[in-house]
């Protein structure tokens, strides 16, 4: 679904049927415990961009928000492999386990 950032976010919920207007950010409210969600988080979190990038079905993301200087909000993610059973350092990309490539992306040789 859309997100108020104008984003596609698997987590995002709105209920806009018959009038309502109910929105939730279900990583941040599937979190232990809850973390409050507002319209204004969407704008800078990078889940979004960790989906469209890698779409591993091993990998579960575990949100925090953190405030700079306790004024602005921000989500950060940290990755989690459950079939590698590691910390991915770089959730864009992946563990590198679960999607090797076939072929070997090394310079030819002369």
């Amino acid at each position: 679904m859309r997100t108020p950032a104008g984003i596609e976010c698997p987590y995002f919920y709105g209920n806009y049927f018959r009038g309502k207007s109910q929105e939730e950010c279900r990583l941040l409210s599937g979190a232990n415990p809850p973390l409050r969600w507002t319209a204004d988080l969407c704008r800078t979190c990078p889940v979004p961009g960790i989906q469209r990038a890698n779409a591993c079905q091993h990998m579960s993301l575990r949100p925090q928000i953190t405030s700079i200087l306790g004024f602005r909000r921000r989500v950060q993610v940290t990755a989690y492999c459950r079939k590698t059973s590691q910390v991915v350092q770089e959730p864009h990309v992946g563990c590198g386990a679960c999607h090797q490539l076939p072929f070997d992306l090394k310079e030819p040789q002369s």
